[in-house]
């Protein structure tokens, strides 16, 4: 099994980077699932459904969410009809939405969870907990054919910890938030493929896919300024696809980078 995996959709230069570059990618990587982190994709905050859809529409099958999940407040009442959209799981009993997706296609089963790390983010309940009892409900080679888990978090040692934690015990964990591709793509010692982060999906001539200059000026002068917006230049989309075998777990991870910015992989 292969699964496409891209990072976090910010603002309209993403969303177009991606539905433009997909199609070839599909023909040429022939991904059995494509998962998404879209937490950005509503003008660098929140996702609506109906941009959910336009992505749905180009073929990805499970969009994930992160800290910005409710930015949009429309998506508190549409989200439970939306079994492809994943928010993280760690959010208190009773949040909208869930944190966890089976997805089936081609007779293969992908499990996908979303969760939030903790350092230098909102203080949600333990992730290394939560994924345990997740996990305790399927057999990864058996029950489902791959589990990916999208880490979104703030601290890379927190993401590397998840890694080694989950190591043997799931297919894939990549992580986001930090929207600038990690170089560390790997598989880890017991065949779990892990990648720090899986970069962004929007225009990199940015601070992290928003314009420079307001971004630059919160720096300089300490004050809280212009409402920060997505950069509106061509998107570059960056991800990873990793080769599952028979019993889940990972045989090979490769970068997967399209658009201009940054070196084409």
């Amino acid at each position: 099994m292969r699964v496409l995996f891209f990072g976090d959709i910010v603002g309209r230069s993403g969303r177009d980077a991606l539905v433009k570059h997909l199609p070839g990618l599909k023909t040429e990587l022939s991904p059995d699932f494509i998962v998404v982190n879209a937490e950005n994709a509503a003008g660098g905050f929140g996702l609506t459904l109906e941009i959910a859809n336009e992505l749905f529409a180009a073929g990805i099958d499970c969009l994930t969410l992160g800290n910005h999940s409710w930015d949009q407040r429309t998506l508190l009442t549409q989200i439970d009809a939306e079994g492809r959209i994943v928010r993280p799981i760690n959010y208190p009993p009773g949040t909208p939405g869930r944190g966890a997706g089976l997805y089936t296609k081609g007779g293969k089963k992908l499990l996908v969870v979303n969760v939030m790390g903790r350092l230098f983010m909102d203080p949600l309940d333990d992730p290394f907990r939560t994924l345990d009892a997740e996990l305790s409900k399927y057999r990864l080679g058996g029950s489902v054919d791959g589990i990916l888990i999208d880490v979104h978090a703030e601290a890379s040692s927190e993401k590397m910890a998840l890694g080694h934690y989950l190591d043997g015990r799931v297919s894939f964990v990549v992580g986001t938030h930090t929207h600038v591709p990690s170089a560390d793509g790997r598989l880890l010692p017991k065949g779990t493929a892990y990648q720090t982060d899986a970069g962004m999906c929007g225009d990199y001539n940015s601070v992290i896919g928003m314009k420079a200059d307001p971004a630059v000026a919160r720096f300089v002068r300490k004050l809280p300024g212009d409402r920060l917006t997505p950069a509106e230049g061509e998107g570059t989309i960056c991800g990873a696809l990793v080769t599952l075998g028979a019993n889940g777990l990972a045989e090979a991870i490769r970068p997967v980078r399209r658009g201009p910015g940054l070196l084409e992989a």
